[in-house]
């Protein structure tokens, strides 16, 4: 029995799970979310306390490793933590190696994730595929001829800061328009937020936000991307003009790296794109008409969902074994 030990360090939880090497069902799973106010500290040491609640006395041939942030992959370094502080240059995969005695496979949650669709999930018998995630932020990895390619740095895959809309909205990074200035979900609402406040410039919507307000009983902080989905999908103006805008920079980006790189498959996970059929079709319109014709691709959600990092992990931890 080849035992592998899958951990998810995210941005708001932690997750661990063991599995026998061929299966595809876990045979423990713990999860726990991490505190306010936590540090790379704090995490690590709940995530030690989730392992040993795992391993009982098994010891795994491999630990597989998806972070939330910016990764050496080479060296299993952790460059930083968009969330979490305290993880500035942390030897993760040195820790662990240390601590358990097993080789180490440590990557950033998008890279993760596309390995864990292309060996597990929607990606399967696929040789190129981009996996994108659109959530808190918008992500994406590449598997290429069946393998991770991370970009000479580690930085391939940040379709959520292609700009699509150079005249539109400042985004966290410093440029305007970016995909995920328009098609993350903390993005979405704030979008909605400055239109209901009459903060936006541009007022193009001029009716709708009812549903919205009523969702969040007028207290327009509570309102997040799914609520703007949701209110959507309710038939609210307002809402259905912000998704459909997120939906149009998504298919703008995707059409874009059709062009550029030529993948056989998208594959989409995170919140958002739970948001309803509307949105896949404006995805997928949008894209197709920014793409040129000879270029063929498809766009289909992904399947492994909240677990995509922790089958990912399972993969990366896998290709650390000699012999499989």
């Amino acid at each position: 029995m080849t035992l592998i030990l899958a951990l998810d360090f995210g941005g708001t939880k932690l997750a661990a799970a063991l599995v026998n090497i061929g299966s595809r069902k876990w045979l423990r799973y713990e999860r726990r979310l991490s505190p306010v106010g936590a540090n790379a500290s704090t995490d690590l040491e709940i995530m030690r306390s989730l392992i040993y609640s795992l391993l009982e006395d098994a010891k795994p041939a491999a630990i597989g490793v998806s972070f939330g942030g910016p990764v050496d992959a080479s060296t299993g370094t952790v460059r930083l933590s968009h969330h979490v502080a305290g993880w500035e240059n942390i030897p993760l995969k040195g820790l662990l190696e240390d601590e358990f005695g097993v080789s180490v496979g440590v990557d950033n949650d998008a890279n993760i994730a596309a390995l864990g669709e292309h060996r597990f999930g929607a990606g399967q018998g696929y040789e190129s595929l981009f996996y994108i995630t659109v959530s808190t932020g918008v992500g994406g990895g590449w598997i290429l001829n069946g393998q991770p390619w991370r970009g000479a740095g580690g930085m391939a895959g940040e379709i959520g800061h292609i700009v699509v809309d150079p005249a539109g909205p400042m985004c966290l990074c410093g440029k305007r328009g970016c995909v995920e200035r328009l098609a993350s979900g903390p993005y979405m609402a704030q979008n909605v937020r400055e239109i209901l406040e009459n903060k936006s410039p541009s007022r193009q919507v001029r009716q709708g936000g009812e549903l919205l307000r009523g969702l969040v009983g007028d207290d327009l902080t509570l309102l997040t991307g799914q609520l703007v989905s949701e209110a959507a999908a309710a038939g609210d103006d307002l809402a259905k003009e912000v998704l459909h805008k997120a939906a149009w920079a998504l298919g703008v980006g995707i059409g874009n790296v059709a062009n550029l790189m030529n993948p056989q498959r998208f594959v989409l996970g995170g919140g958002v794109t739970k948001a309803g059929e509307d949105f896949w079709q404006v995805v997928r319109q949008v894209a197709r008409e920014t793409a040129l014709p000879e270029v063929d691709f498809e766009i289909v959600p992904a399947v492994l969902g909240d677990d995509a990092p922790l089958w990912g992990a399972v993969a990366i931890a896998s290709m650390t074994i000699p012999s499989l």
